[in-house]
């Protein structure tokens, strides 16, 4: 039995799309007949004990270390993460190492992977050095951007193999001189245990929430950071209701921008038609889209968003629901306009009314849209068939070791 041990940021219970793409992916193994388990950096943000059992899967968790500036803070990171996992390596024998970004991360495992003897695969969801930028925590272009990006480019040359999330970033790497024959495109994809018998409508939520059977309610789902453009989608509103008097905006979730957000939205001259309803645990959020007719995702521009797909856009269209959401890179690899979902033209307040008025006022067109995004996420982007792509890459780095 292949046994894969997985290096990582942080998991559940903490609930993310980073630990959600974890779980499904781990799932999928455990269902393919693998033995796997997880190990968290000190950067896991849950306290807990040294070993946790999260929905059916094993984590382990590195002790915390004391304070220190940066760099020398991430330098001890990656040391007691890779002191953690030779430990668990020595214990549990693993046949190989699935490290996922950030490059702390890979950077750990190669250190295990290479005094043990034991092949390591890095999986990239975005470069941390665009994170940095999204998240507001880093300028792009500066020294500490260079640097870390050419951390990223070093482990990306020094492990057995490379998989990413997404076109965008399988071009990024391929000009930096990897080559391609080193990458694996996993993408993004939806557990449809979880989300694939998308519920009726639940009035009760509804009424609780102020929401009348015939209004048209655009969502967004998620966390709230700059990048994601939600200020851009609250601007939009006034312009919205103008066109369709009965539009109403669901805001579910949280982040660094919520007291930003419900302050212009509080100066909104439809502040009435806004409405915040927190973060909510993830077994309750199919109750929110079933209240939902749009989901809108008006990422702005910029590199992390051209490069890196997101994974709420995905999950909308398994629960049958219409997606609207800004032209930048990583959209464009899930979504065909006028197909699969709508694209209107990012950082454009006017475009996102625009683009939103034309599809509720379209209705006829709602049921073959919908089918049609379903079938593409069942098809490309379902889990259990995604796992697919891992078991050559898989197979080749274990018969290179002999094992």
């Amino acid at each position: 039995m292949t046994r894969i041990l997985h290096v990582l940021d942080h998991s559940l219970p903490t609930h993310s799309g980073y630990t959600f793409r974890t779980r499904a992916l781990m799932k999928a193994q455990v269902a393919k007949g693998w033995d796997v388990a997880g190990v968290t950096g000190v950067r896991h943000p849950i306290p807990g004990p040294a070993v946790e059992t999260v929905d059916g899967l094993t984590f382990h968790r590195t002790p915390p270390i004391a304070p220190a500036p940066s760099p020398l803070r991430e330098w001890r990171e990656i040391g007691a993460l890779a002191a953690r996992t030779e430990a668990l390596v020595k214990e549990w024998q693993p046949d190989l190492l699935h490290a996922h970004s950030p490059v702390l991360d890979a950077l750990a495992a190669l250190r295990v992977g290479k005094k043990l003897g034991i092949p390591v695969i890095y999986e990239i969801r975005a470069f941390w050095e665009d994170a940095a930028v999204g998240n507001g925590t880093g300028r792009e272009g500066g020294p500490r951007y260079h640097l870390i990006k050419a951390i990223e480019t070093h482990a990306v040359k020094s492990v057995d193999a490379v998989a990413v999330i997404c076109e965008g970033l399988r071009g990024d790497l391929i000009a930096r001189g990897i080559d391609a024959a080193k990458i694996t495109v996993s993408p993004n994809g939806v557990d449809l245990d979880l989300f694939g018998d998308p519920p009726p409508r639940n009035d009760a939520l509804a009424g609780e929430l102020g929401l009348a059977a015939g209004d048209a309610v655009i969502g967004f789902i998620g966390s709230f950071y700059d990048y994601e453009g939600i200020d851009d989608l609250i601007a939009a509103m006034p312009a919205l209701v103008a066109a369709e008097p009965r539009a109403r905006l669901l805001l579910v979730g949280g982040g660094p921008m919520e007291a930003a957000l419900k302050a212009q939205a509080a100066a909104s001259p439809v502040a009435d038609h806004i409405l915040f309803v927190g973060r909510v645990p993830h077994s309750q959020v199919e109750l929110y889209y079933s209240l939902i007719d749009i989901l809108a995702y008006p990422r702005k521009k910029m590199r992390l968003t051209d490069l890196v797909t997101p994974l709420k856009p995905l999950e909308a269209m398994a629960q049958g629901k219409l997606v609207a959401a800004s032209d930048v890179g990583g959209h464009r690899e899930l979504i065909e306009d006028g197909v699969t979902g709508t694209l209107f033209a990012p950082d454009d307040p006017a475009a996102i009314a625009a683009a939103l008025a034309r599809l509720l006022r379209d209705r006829g067109s709602w049921g073959e849209r919908r089918d049609t995004a379903r079938a593409f996420v069942e098809k490309h982007r379902n889990w259990s068939s995604n796992i697919l792509r891992y078991e050559p890459v898989y197979q080749r780095l274990l018969n290179s070791r002999g094992r």
